[in-house]
């Protein structure tokens, strides 16, 4: 299900969340997988939450990093903001960038090399996803990752 709205994030003491910025390159996907499996750990997050939220982490930041449309002055956003939230019944996950592009979840061929990342997302997050505004220009796409998959 793609939803449009933020939901609330529930953060009854939760720790602060975690926030950070990525150079907008192909190799900032290690690296932020490897930054949430810290956190996770630091916020003593159970195995199969943080594995799931790694996955959705990585498909999201492709995603951003795939399809972020150049600005009219010809720039594609030179930076990609994560954020962390923990929340009472998982994580959520935030992927900001400049692009105003929506992701669609769509069917993916069997044979395709591309275009299941979303269907990954969609199945983790028990269709809990969706696209926000965001200050300035583009979008944040939003994925509550559940506590029990």
């Amino acid at each position: 299900m793609h939803h449009t709205a933020l939901p609330p994030v529930l953060q009854r003491t939760s720790p602060a969340p975690a926030l950070r910025l990525w150079p907008a390159a192909e190799r900032s996907i290690g690296q932020a997988r490897d930054w949430l499996t810290r956190t996770a750990d630091e916020w003593g997050l159970d195995g199969d939450l943080a594995d799931a939220a790694t996955l959705v982490l990585s498909e999201l930041l492709t995603n951003a990093l795939r399809y972020a449309r150049p600005t009219d002055d010809g720039v594609v956003g030179s930076e990609i903001g994560t954020r962390l939230v923990r929340q009472e019944n998982g994580l959520r996950i935030e992927v900001h960038d400049a692009s105003d592009r929506v992701p669609v979840l769509a069917a993916a061929d069997p044979l395709d090399e591309h275009g299941r990342g979303l269907v990954l997302v969609d199945a983790l997050t028990q269709g809990q996803w969706g696209v926000g505004p965001r200050d300035g220009i583009g979008k944040l796409v939003w994925a509550d990752v559940p506590s029990h998959q």
